[in-house]
């Protein structure tokens, strides 16, 4: 298939100002608004939607990640926007990206421009690996668009125009996320049976909840955790690094969330016999209390599965966070496809599929 000749715009880097006060700030806060804008076209809802104040702060310098950010824009109006992620830990060889336009101007050679931008910013930094992630809604009935399956045997997703851009550019599917939600005024009921389950099964752990920053007590076990996301979660046939957490980058990643405004609330099961975290599940708002709860990690340890802790800690939390924020009446949480034994818990709780994740992976030459 030919590529079209883009059309006229320009890839802008992006600034990325002190404060939203500063002078500079116009550009950032745009890419926000555009964010907003492409999400709400593909998902028809603002359960991913943020503002520039809770974002600011994830786009600061961080010693654990380069964050590479551009703007597209196209007769002076920002129409999308570019970020490139690259994780600082030593010996990595892999980067991870996304390229967002609004539909008014896809289709027209922009994304493969933008695309020859960040495979060479990737090249320059020494990457060998680029992954990328895409929903990829459910087309119309009868519409006629093949489906793509998963090698891993679980999920798949529409040939749509994602799938296609990431199969020109020469990527892989390597693994479908499911994007569920939870009415949450629904699920109560169910929840506090499931919780009453879990705890009677879970002799010899004791659930511990707190709102950031890590107490003290559990700064240095919460980080093991926090590390063993990168090794213990379901990754078919993506890279990732094996991440390093210590207390100090669990200080920085918990300074980020309270800069931008954003009640977390971590729930975590500890190993009574050695006071350690070895699950956690992490609720997260933003400043509208009335907006869509967003579910970040959970995990259990691999050596502490079989206890049901991924129920308890999934129940207290949506039982606490009730509590906490009742005008928040929708939880949204993402997950492999293959991980039947977390998807188990959702479906139980109450969740429901919202849509699918297509993941992405291409070697670099």
């Amino acid at each position: 298939m030919t590529t079209p000749t883009a059309l006229h715009h320009e890839l802008r880097p992006l600034t990325v100002p002190a404060s939203l006060d500063a002078a500079d700030a116009a550009d950032f806060i745009a890419m926000i608004a555009v964010r907003n804008e492409i999400y709400r076209e593909i998902s028809h809802n603002d359960d991913e939607a943020a503002t520039p104040e809770q974002l600011l702060p994830h786009f600061a310098p961080d010693p654990d990640n380069e964050k590479l950010s551009w703007i597209v824009v196209v007769d002076g109006h920002v129409v999308g926007r570019a970020i490139l992620d690259v994780p600082q830990e030593e010996g990595s060889i892999v980067a991870y990206w996304i390229i967002e336009l609004l539909e008014r101007v896809q289709g027209q050679g922009i994304g493969s421009a933008v695309h020859s931008t960040i495979q060479a910013a990737a090249r320059s930094r020494g990457r060998r690996i680029l992954q990328s992630w895409a929903e990829h809604p459910e087309p119309r009935p009868g519409s006629g668009i093949r489906r793509l399956a998963a090698p891993t045997g679980f999920g798949e997703i529409p040939e749509d125009r994602p799938a296609r851009f990431y199969l020109r550019h020469g990527y892989a599917l390597e693994q479908v996320d499911r994007k569920s939600v939870l009415d949450v005024e629904a699920s109560l009921p169910r929840v506090r049976q499931l919780s009453a389950e879990a705890r009677a099964h879970a002799e010899g752990y004791r659930v511990e909840q707190w709102s950031l920053p890590t107490p003290t007590p559990y700064q240095e076990s919460f980080a093991w955790a926090k590390s063993r996301m990168s090794t213990d979660a379901p990754a078919a046939g993506l890279d990732f690094d094996e991440e390093t957490w210590d207390v100090e980058r669990l200080a920085r990643h918990d300074a980020r969330m309270v800069e931008g405004g954003q009640t977390v609330l971590v729930t975590a099961a500890i190993h009574e016999a050695t006071g350690a975290v070895v699950a956690f599940n992490e609720l997260c708002s933003g400043v509208d209390e009335t907006a869509t709860t967003q579910q970040m990690d959970t995990l259990v340890l691999r050596e502490h599965r079989g206890h049901r802790l991924g129920q308890l800690i999934k129940c207290a939390g949506i039982l606490r966070w009730h509590e906490m924020l009742p005008e928040s009446t929708r939880i949204l949480t993402f997950n492999a496809e293959e991980n039947r034994p977390m998807l188990d818990i959702n479906e139980r709780l109450g969740f429901e599929p919202g849509a699918y994740i297509g993941a992405w992976k291409k070697g670099l030459s």
